[in-house]
């Protein structure tokens, strides 16, 4: 596996290659090693990138303390028989002070974790977009863990003709159900126990849909409240579109099962498909 910090570098390898790629923030897990898994399902050639973007962190996030293991990371992908792992630095993205042009998503930036991170799927959109530009691409891999920001990127892609395909993968679940991530890093002993109740929480709902109730809004409120009861703080539980994301009604039948939530310091993601 080649370790390529510069665009020139990766220009340089790209020539014509048919490649699969799959973007991450370093700090490798199972989940992220299940997306190599499909990229090279799809292409010959694979290229994983490695790079904490400050675009996406909010004030006061863990930006600086994000943990950053790129000889760990390296070690697992060369496993994976990665071709090209990229990693990097701030300077080589973003060679100049601010970032003049970014990429503006539509409303649903302000939806779900954009209500309570700001600006962040702007980041997310810009930095991937830039990525797609210099790996060039065939297909990309995003987990369905981060489903909103997986409906951005497709957005993104279809709105502004990327000539990539983006390919979903299943979320990755510790035996105990819960979602794979980097944060659960920031887990005590004692929350790691508690964490997979998030899970069990969107299992809950999921059953209560499949019985037949539907009045979402009190589901949603019913779900928040016994998940704090159980010692969360709890930003969202919402039953939207598994499609557009839209909020669902009694006409939607393909669901998604959204939530975030908070154990003290760690916020946690995670959602659920349904069919009702």
């Amino acid at each position: 596996m080649q370790i390529i910090h510069t665009i020139n570098e990766l220009n340089t390898w790209r020539k014509q290659q048919q490649i699969a790629f799959v973007p991450t923030m370093g700090n490798l897990h199972a989940g992220h090693l299940a997306l190599v898994k499909a990229a090279k399902e799809h292409a010959e050639h694979v290229v994983v990138s490695i790079f904490v973007n400050p675009l996406q962190f909010g004030q006061g996030e863990d930006y600086s303390s994000y943990p950053r293991t790129l000889q760990e990371d390296a070690d697992k992908l060369i496993e994976c028989g990665v071709d090209v792992l990229f990693a990097p630095d701030v300077k080589e993205l973003y060679p100049h002070t601010n970032q003049d042009y970014c990429v503006e998503p539509p409303a649903l930036q302000h939806e779900l974790c954009g209500r309570f991170r700001p600006g962040h799927f702007r980041g997310v959109a810009t930095v991937v977009l830039k990525l797609f530009n210099i790996v060039r691409p065939d297909f990309a891999c995003f987990g369905k863990k981060d489903y909103q920001q997986l409906a951005i990127i497709q957005g993104m892609v279809a709105d502004l003709n990327v000539p990539v395909t983006i390919i979903p993968v299943d979320t990755g679940r510790d035996i105990d159900g819960l979602a794979l991530s980097s944060r659960n890093g920031y887990l005590s002993p004692q929350e790691r126990v508690i964490a997979p109740q998030l899970y069990q929480m969107l299992c809950w709902v999921r059953d209560e849909l499949i019985a037949g109730r539907r009045d979402f809004a009190s589901l949603q409120t019913d779900a928040m409240m016994k998940l704090n009861q159980q010692g969360w703080q709890t930003d969202y539980i919402e039953i939207r579109d598994a499609k557009t994301l839209e909020k669902a009604n009694e006409n939607h039948h393909d669901i998604v099962i959204l939530a975030a939530s908070r154990l003290s310091n760690t916020r946690l993601i995670d959602n659920l498909e349904v069919h009702i």
